[in-house]
């Protein structure tokens, strides 16, 4: 009875000392002054199909492809099983382990004798003994004081940190063939334009040209026009390589090589048909995987701390075996049963100061991973706010733009009608046709910018943003 009641007892302590884990528990941020962070991370709706508003079939298929086949995203996935794994295995530890063991052993004994003689001698045997084991190894490393339950803690959180940052490389990636793809288009039509341009040129020498032959242009006049025609022709290979370089790009995140591309000659940027709209009220931190990957790094290095701080007090150990034996002495197929038992006890004593440093250190780290998240909340805030404004910046400059343009494109048809009917000056039709290159190369620069501050916003925003 009284045994019972100290076995009792002791579990009963155990149980309380197991309950207490050193170091400080995890408190989630909730604010970074005034910013409510109190929402836990959540992936947007909208991350893993907002490209589908702009309804381009070719793009929504390299970025099926993309999903599929990008072996960065494939590098993130494998990272996220490897931590589950760690987590796993660090979770088991609190557990007791055994391994079963089943052992075989056989021996000779030989003596060397000598005859009467003292010349020969002779091997003799004693026989062979055999003998066997068979049970199972137990150990448990008792967690007295939160060691095992901290550092489990540390490995959970690093393990949705790196859940978090895959969902984040499949926006990054989604954004990254998005940004791609509009820089494709955006060569495509600039090139387009260059060739636009030229043929307008080539219409404009044509009337200096038949001017000429009658006495009413000057070769000034022609040389002029063909430096127009040559500062166009000059930027043209730009044109080709910057295309070059957007399919190599395209190429290697779809796991193709370059050239391997096949899509249409059709060099229009895809377009909303809906403007974005910000929420009032609406957490879009909670979108941000960076934010939310920073938070439980956070949550790591606190449980760190723990890990440190329970290396001050002992560590107690148990180890046993149950199992059977067979040896000397025994009949082959008798066996004794036979068990063991071995608490053992451990304490870092005598390197309390190694113990210590180590704990500064993991509190320091947790101060910096806490810097290191209010940074980022800062860093995002800024980030959307930027994306918002450079986009909204894009679109007035498109629409001033094609208003230019359309206007540069009717001062060019009329310069080059008076000038053909000989009541315009020459350099008036030479200006109009260098501000219409011009006005209309830039408006396929805005256009390919707009697209791209666009894909930026979804990019900035987790995926987040509605459309009206």
């Amino acid at each position: 009875m009284r045994n019972t009641v100290k076995l009792s007892t002791l579990a009963l302590l155990v149980a309380s000392l197991s309950a207490c884990s050193a170091g400080p528990d995890y408190q989630r941020p909730e604010k970074v002054e005034s910013i409510n962070l109190s929402q836990p991370y959540q992936q947007a709706e909208q991350a893993l199909n907002w490209w589908q508003a702009f309804d381009d079939a070719e793009l929504n298929q390299l970025v099926e492809r993309a999903l599929e086949q990008n072996r960065t995203l494939a590098q993130a996935r494998a990272n996220v099983d490897r931590a589950y794994a760690v987590f796993r295995d660090a979770d088991n530890d609190s557990w007791p382990k055994g391994t079963l063991e089943t052992g075989y052993q056989a021996s000779e004994n030989n003596t060397l004798s000598a005859d009467d003689d003292d010349v020969i001698t002779r091997w003799y045997s004693s026989g062979i003994t055999r003998g066997y084991s068979s049970g199972a190894n137990l150990s448990w490393d008792l967690d007295l004081f939160g060691k095992l339950r901290r550092a489990s803690e540390a490995a959970e959180a690093q393990a949705q940190q790196a859940d978090i940052l895959w969902r984040d490389a499949q926006v990054r990636l989604i954004s990254q063939v998005a940004t791609s793809y509009g820089e494709y288009r955006g060569a495509q039509l600039r090139l387009e334009v260059a060739e636009e341009n030229l043929e307008n040129l080539q219409q404009s020498r044509a009337i200096v040209l038949a001017r000429l032959e009658v006495g009413m242009a000057s070769e000034l006049e022609l040389a002029q026009i063909d430096v127009q025609l040559h500062r166009v022709k000059a930027s043209v290979p730009a044109y080709r390589e910057a295309l070059s370089a957007a399919d190599a790009t395209l190429s290697a995140l779809l796991a193709l090589e370059p050239g391997q591309l096949e899509l249409s000659a059709d060099p229009q940027l895809p377009e909303l048909k809906r403007p974005v709209a910000v929420v009032d009220g609406e957490n879009y931190l909670r979108h941000r995987a960076d934010v939310a990957s920073s938070e439980r790094l956070l949550a790591a290095r606190t449980a760190n701390i723990g890990v440190a701080t329970a290396d001050l007090y002992p560590n107690l150990s148990v180890r046993g075996f149950l199992g059977f034996l067979s040896g000397p002495g025994l009949t082959l197929g008798s066996e004794t049963q036979s068990w063991s038992v071995a608490p053992s006890l451990s304490w870092q004593a005598a390197d309390l100061g190694s113990v210590k440093a180590r704990i500064r250190q993991a509190e320091a780290s947790a101060q910096m991973a806490l810097a290191q998240f209010e940074q980022q909340v800062f860093d995002a805030i800024n980030e959307m706010q930027l994306s918002l404004n450079s986009y909204n910046l894009s679109r007035e400059q498109q629409l001033n733009t094609e208003q230019q343009w359309q206007a540069s494109k009717k001062a060019v048809e009329i310069a080059r009608q008076r000038y053909e009917a000989g009541s315009n000056e020459f350099l008036d039709l030479l200006e109009a046709e260098r501000e219409l290159l011009r006005s209309r190369d830039q408006l396929a620069q805005l256009q390919e910018q707009s697209f791209v501050r666009l894909v930026d916003i979804y990019r900035n925003f987790g995926g987040g943003i509605q459309l009206r």
